[in-house]
């Protein structure tokens, strides 16, 4: 079958056809991202360009596993009242089902993203994480899984305790369920924080881990990307690791299956990308794709998604929407809970 191995079966493992939707579980944010020349003025002024737009790793990963054509996509997630109506529209926008749960007493979490624009589009965080870290297993639903062929977690919601709570109730609902479940570690600042140990007990059970090379990296010790994601694939039936300019690593069963180049682009704003792949690579899987063609595609739309500006795929009317794995964008209902 080539280089992208056997058609994944419900883990990625090799087997039967997808099929179904996505549900991800995870966090919204409003993304505040300032794009800017060289190195920040300390004590003045440094000139940028500055905008709001929606974001959150899980809502990012959403949005692009929509665009890339997954039909049915679904999201929980806690905003607060703030920002509750407008991040539901934009979710909307972008074909995906919200459902989200307004936090009575925390704001939407917000994350100023600084760009540097002379150093490839590189970005650092300053976040507040706000309601997004506040979804708790009240939220949850087993009814959420019904028609589901795939949960995917934003690993954000491993660093409260109530997001770790929930974390473990939808994994045990989607065992139940025979749903496979994938995982995004999302941060190697926070994992410093949580713990190596900790984090990977926490996520034990998850089908396919999606980490970035630094965070393979870490969660091994290894200093080498493909060794870590080989390594890492001892603990987790598939593991995708996203390395960025070099492309993407997949691993199974302690060994590399498939190794998949970048597709050339010219960063503007990075912030996004992972999810970008994440987001297309499980479309891809709920199609049927194997694994290193999945990841293909995942190469594919970070490629695009350096090139904007923010996290989210263009919606309908964008000027600058990339008609490639893009689809017709159906409108939905209002799903916003209390």
């Amino acid at each position: 079958m080539g280089p992208g191995g056997a058609a994944p079966d419900a883990t990625g493992r090799g087997g039967r056809r997808e099929g179904g939707a996505l549900l991800v579980l995870g966090d919204v944010v409003t993304d505040v991202v300032a794009r800017h020349r060289g190195p920040l003025a300390s004590g003045t002024d440094t000139a940028s360009v500055i905008r709001t737009l929606p974001g959150g790793a899980g809502a990012n990963v959403a949005c692009w596993a929509a665009h890339r054509g997954c039909a049915d996509v679904r999201l929980l997630g806690r905003v607060g009242p703030d920002g509750a109506a407008w991040h539901e529209r934009e979710l909307i926008a972008c074909g995906v089902r919200p459902r989200l749960v307004v936090d009575p007493e925390a704001t939407t979490g917000t994350v100023i993203c600084l760009v540097d624009t002379e150093a490839g589009g590189e970005r650092t965080f300053l976040t507040d994480s706000g309601a997004s870290l506040r979804l708790e297993p009240d939220d949850w639903s087993d009814a959420l899984l019904d028609g589901v062929g795939r949960l995917h977690l934003s690993g954000y919601l491993l660093f409260s305790a109530s997001g770790r709570a929930v974390v473990r109730t939808a994994l045990a609902s989607a065992h139940a369920r025979g749903v496979p479940v994938s995982l995004d570690p999302a941060s190697a600042g926070f994992l410093v924080k949580l713990g190596v140990e900790r984090f990977l007990t926490l996520v034990q059970g998850v089908d396919v881990l999606l980490p970035s090379h630094d965070e393979a990296c870490l969660l091994t010790g290894l200093s080498d990307g493909a060794q870590a994601t080989a390594a890492l694939s001892r603990q987790f039936p598939l593991v995708v690791a996203k390395h960025g300019a070099d492309g993407a690593v997949v691993a199974r069963g302690g060994a590399v299956i498939a190794r998949v180049p970048a597709v050339p682009a010219t960063p503007c704003d990075t912030t996004g990308a992972g999810d970008a792949f994440t987001g297309a690579f499980l479309a891809a899987l709920l199609t049927g794709a194997a694994p290193g063609d999945a990841a293909a595609e995942g190469c594919e739309a970070g490629a695009h998604a350096v090139e904007r500006v923010g996290g989210r795929p263009p919606a309908p009317g964008d000027h600058n929407a990339t008609p490639r794995g893009a689809r017709p964008v159906p409108r939905a209902g209002r799903t916003v809970t209390g």
